[in-house]
């Protein structure tokens, strides 16, 4: 997988989170799994797929009659990217900031909550260890 890291737009980002869920796809599976959501055309999905290509983040194996694409950027490091762009244009850097207004909304469960915990937890024991 390449280290490269670009900012998706929203619609690639769409179809990035499709193929780092189901691995390589065809085109009409995309669409198809796009249009669980809303209603997107084929064709519209296959020129955008097309753009990701020639923009270096999708690769195409053309082996088959079905070209199978596979995304070229790294999961982990295009949502840092996000995130970090996310902090600094809506927060003005502040990660508390973010953590407070994701936190506030009233959305997080009960759940989500206890695992954020055992995540600081874990944080400050291994900060007590250096």
């Amino acid at each position: 997988m390449s280290k490269k890291v670009m900012k998706p737009t929203d619609a690639e980002l769409e179809i990035l989170q499709i193929l780092w869920m189901m691995g390589p796809c065809t085109v009409r599976l995309v669409n198809d799994e796009l249009n669980k959501n809303r209603k997107i055309g084929y064709t519209t999905t296959l020129k955008m797929m097309q753009i990701m290509l020639d923009k270096g983040m999708l690769s195409r194996n053309e082996e088959n009659r079905s070209h199978l694409y596979s995304t070229l950027l790294n999961e982990k490091d295009t949502q840092n990217l996000l995130i970090n762009r996310l902090v600094k244009s809506a927060f003005g850097g502040s990660a508390l900031k973010l953590v407070v207004s994701a936190l506030g909304n009233g959305k997080t469960s009960k759940t989500e909550l206890a695992k954020i915990k055992d995540f600081i937890d874990a944080i400050e024991e291994r900060q007590g260890d250096e």
